[in-house]
């Protein structure tokens, strides 16, 4: 359904280049890109350039769950856009983060389109606040 859209932001106390890189750093993304309790990221690769590739393994307990995509934007310190996929995601899902700089830190505006239903979607929503909030406390 390509009508489904999430938004979810957060202000991260860090530099904007900082929280920038975070999302493009495997090492990182490990650390943070956790959607719910108890899981991890046992792997994480990453080739930062519009048209390289990415993948992030989540893992719950002993199952493990890939997420990969495409970086169609890279505009340094300001946007990245990927697509999103995984085996709940649906053809052409894109997620857009926007940085900008606010006198608490950073302002992350995370933008995730196209869901197969509302349940996805609102799944989705409480995973990606899930990331933002984590990545605020690796960040602080």
């Amino acid at each position: 359904m390509a009508d489904l859209t999430l938004n979810v932001s957060r202000t991260i106390k860090a530099p904007i280049e900082a929280v920038y890189n975070a999302w493009l750093d495997p090492e990182m993304l490990a650390q943070f890109v956790i959607p719910g309790q108890g899981m991890t990221v046992p792997k994480a690769e990453t080739d930062p350039r519009v048209g390289g590739k990415f993948s992030i393994v989540m893992a719950a307990g002993e199952q493990e769950i890939p997420h990969w995509g495409v970086y169609k934007t890279l505009n340094p310190h300001r946007q990245i856009e990927f697509t999103w996929q995984s085996p709940f995601s649906v053809e052409d899902s894109t997620v857009t983060l926007n940085f900008s700089s606010t006198e608490e830190g950073t302002l992350v505006e995370l933008k995730h389109v196209k869901f197969s239903d509302e349940t996805s979607r609102d799944n989705h929503a409480g995973g990606w606040t899930a990331i933002l909030d984590s990545l605020a406390g690796h960040m602080s």
